[in-house]
């Protein structure tokens, strides 16, 4: 029955994908805002299989100093508030396509400080102007849609990143393998864990941005 379901769920978010980027947008904005009408509809800040996979998406992290992140698709801000206690000397970002969930996000990190923000944007159509050391984008690509949208969000997610920055993606195994296969060929796949031992099995891929901006400057 979860198979299934999922199946249907891809089936009209790939529907959705053949209108325009606009009016894709307009949809998903739409249909988030309507999810988030009851605070954590996801229960991510309660369920014991969500926290396992933050942990695992952490552990995958290699040891180090990162100055920006950036998680796309950040809905209420729960793996938001833990990269935020995670990494505190960090400015972290969060993005989501719906207002209504960022509300809540901005609620709980109101603690904080202002190196937590977030911001209202449309992966597909919003072009951030900044540059990370680490981005993250978990059980959000398979919303794109077709493949040519996810190519298309594959690339943008690529061009978020620093010189070097490190791109996290996180999605159900085996579907990761499509999800995850589109992002940018300038990125170099530096690592996998995937956990077969969870009721819903998932990837969490890492992928490095190249250096050669940084090797120009010097």
């Amino acid at each position: 029955m979860a198979r299934l379901a999922d199946l249907m769920h891809r089936t009209l978010f790939k529907a959705v994908s053949l209108l325009g980027s606009k009016g894709q947008g307009a949809v998903l904005r739409r249909y988030f805002d309507w999810w988030h009408r009851r605070p954590d509809p996801w229960h991510l800040s309660t369920d014991s299989y969500e926290r396992r996979k933050y942990l695992t998406t952490l552990g995958q992290v290699p040891a180090g100093s990162y100055g920006r992140i950036l998680e796309v698709g950040c809905s209420e801000g729960v793996f938001t508030e833990l990269l935020a206690t995670t990494y505190p000397e960090a400015e972290v970002t969060g993005v989501d396509i719906s207002e209504t969930a960022l509300e809540r996000a901005r609620e709980r990190a109101g603690g904080l400080g202002e190196r937590v923000r977030f911001v209202h944007a449309d992966l597909l159509e919003h072009d951030l102007g900044e540059r990370y050391d680490l981005v993250f984008c978990a059980e959000t690509l398979y919303y794109v849609g077709r493949g040519d949208r996810l190519r298309h969000a594959s690339d943008r997610l690529g061009a978020l990143l620093a010189p070097g920055g490190l791109l996290v993606l996180v999605h159900p195994w085996p579907e990761s393998q499509r999800l995850h296969g589109h992002a940018d060929a300038a990125l170099s796949k530096v690592g996998e864990r995937v956990d077969h031992e969870a009721w819903r099995p998932y990837a969490v891929s890492l992928y490095q941005g190249s250096t050669r901006v940084a090797l120009d400057a010097t």
